[in-house]
């Protein structure tokens, strides 16, 4: 699981330019069709609890927190089903704050996607939890290699960008349709400008 999301894996010294083609490919639906061919199964399981066990270490929690945040946002792409699991993922993130799995973990590449639940579960205390993550994002920004650090730049303003759109309106309104939510006038203007955190121009693409 780790060596197909992270063709990096433990490597400092990891092209720049590779790297970044491979956070465009994670993030913006390149992996799409692998993930339906090789991880369809192993994503069900872990939407029915079979796969809790994986939350044992800290690979196995990264792992298990991709397989509920990433890949349902690739297999039900468009359906309610795609934020489903958003909850479970979140659950294990916090968990792993307090046991020591998250310092446990060597790369910021593996601690950037696991604090993404941090940011993409909807509820009551998501203004608290993105703060956590902006500060999380300045960690790891100071964690990362020198020529990586762009990147990382990058990913240390997606909490920042996010958390206004929370402030603003709660939730996340680009789901509104989706989880078959009425849009109030303001974010149907958002919406309407759609210029939405998750589809902000990565640092490649300018």
């Amino acid at each position: 699981m780790l060596d197909f999301f992270f063709p990096e894996r433990l490597r400092p010294d990891f092209d720049a330019r590779a790297h970044g083609e491979y956070w465009k490919w994670r993030m913006r639906g390149g992996a799409d069709d692998q993930i339906r061919a090789q991880f369809a199964e192993a994503t069900e399981k872990a939407t029915l609890g079979e796969l809790d066990n994986w939350a044992d270490d800290p690979h196995g929690r990264l792992a298990l927190i991709i397989v509920l945040d990433q890949f349902p946002r690739s297999l039900w792409r468009g359906t309610p089903r795609a934020f489903s699991q958003d909850g479970k993922a979140l659950a294990l993130a916090l968990e792993g704050y307090l046991n020591g799995h998250y310092d446990a973990l060597e790369t910021p590449w593996y601690k950037t996607i696991y604090n993404l639940p941090l940011m993409h579960c909807e509820g009551p205390d998501h203004l608290e939890r993105l703060d956590r993550a902006i500060t999380l994002g300045q960690e790891v920004l100071a964690e990362a290699p020198a020529h990586l650090r762009p990147g990382y730049a990058f990913a240390a303003e997606q909490p920042v960008e996010v958390r206004k759109v929370i402030a603003a309106f709660g939730h996340h309104p680009h789901r509104n349709a989706v989880l078959g939510r009425l849009s109030t006038p303001e974010e149907e203007t958002y919406l309407a400008e759609g210029r939405f955190p998750h589809l902000r121009p990565l640092p490649l693409d300018t």
